[in-house]
């Protein structure tokens, strides 16, 4: 890989995507860290989990349309899983890198399993922390028994007279987000108060928003078949991590992504709920790097 250490703004299918490089120096596979939402970014892992990679690896910080400090496209609804992985395929190009390795939080996670779908022989390894599948109504019922698990009674009571209304669970969930506190949300993403606490100091410092659409265009625009009826043909050795709290993805997605790919490992890290990497640091660090190394 030729590119130098920095931040780049690289015009990749008409919009400007926000990179960044680090640890060129460490002359490994460059690891590529996909971040979740759909639609959020690189912010706050960028300054927690980031900086002890890139002691042992070099990093590629990715944001995807419309999202993070990325460009929008002039289309709200051009977010399909078509478009984010020709996204990809331009940022793989532009790295000139023969082999990368991917990193996906979240939705990044199942961003990255497409990623190795689309592109077998350029991947090499993936790690997948708390990773989703948008497309199973699963997905949502999780979340929204996560949200059941840990609201205040009022909160409850107001979410179960949601769940009584004639409408799909796409409209159920939407609603209940609308109605969800601040405290309930952290509850439902973290264990530790405190790191909840410091994850919400580094979104507001970071002044970067979550318009929505990528979700949007995503359920508007469902890729067939499923990722989850194309799991066993994906071959890369893989790592699993889930936190035992997870209320967001869970448990049971996690479970059936392992139980589907044909040579991955799982992973569960018994302090965490959705993000194991800002609240258990270290361990996270040290097992995505022996897998790395291995």
């Amino acid at each position: 890989m030729n590119i130098e250490n920095g931040e780049y703004q690289i015009d990749i299918n008409g919009i400007k995507h926000w990179i960044k490089v680090e640890g060129k120096e460490n002359n490994t596979i460059p690891l590529i860290i996909i971040h979740g939402g759909p639609g959020g970014n690189l912010y706050a892992f960028e300054r927690t989990v980031g900086p002890h990679l890139t002691q042992d690896r070099t990093v590629i910080y990715y944001e995807q349309r419309g999202s993070g400090r990325s460009g929008k496209p002039i289309d709200d609804t051009a977010y399909s899983i078509n478009e984010l992985v020709d996204d990809f395929w331009k940022v793989i190009q532009w790295t000139e890198s023969e082999k990368v390795d991917l990193l996906g939080y979240s939705f990044g996670g199942e961003l990255a399993l497409e990623f190795a779908f689309s592109f077998p022989d350029l991947i090499n390894k993936l790690i997948l922390s708390g990773p989703s599948l948008i497309n199973l109504r699963m997905q949502y019922m999780i979340q929204i028994s996560g949200f059941l698990s840990v609201a205040e009674l009022a909160l409850v009571n107001k979410i179960e007279e949601i769940l009584q209304e004639n409408t799909s669970i796409e409209n159920k969930y939407s609603k209940i987000w609308g109605i969800v506190d601040q405290e309930t949300i952290d509850r439902l993403f973290f264990v530790n108060p405190d790191v909840a606490k410091k994850f919400r100091q580094l979104l507001k410092e970071s002044n970067l928003h979550n318009t929505g659409l990528m979700l949007a265009g995503l359920q508007e625009n469902p890729i067939s078949p499923p990722l989850y009826e194309r799991l066993n043909n994906i071959h890369h050795k893989t790592l699993i991590i889930t936190g035992v709290y997870d209320r967001n993805t869970g448990i049971p997605i996690s479970n059936l992504i392992n139980r589907n790919l044909s040579n991955s490992e799982w992973i569960l890290f018994n302090k965490s709920a959705h993000f194991p990497e800002l609240e258990e640091t270290e361990k996270f660090v040290s097992d995505v790097l022996g897998f790395l190394q291995a």
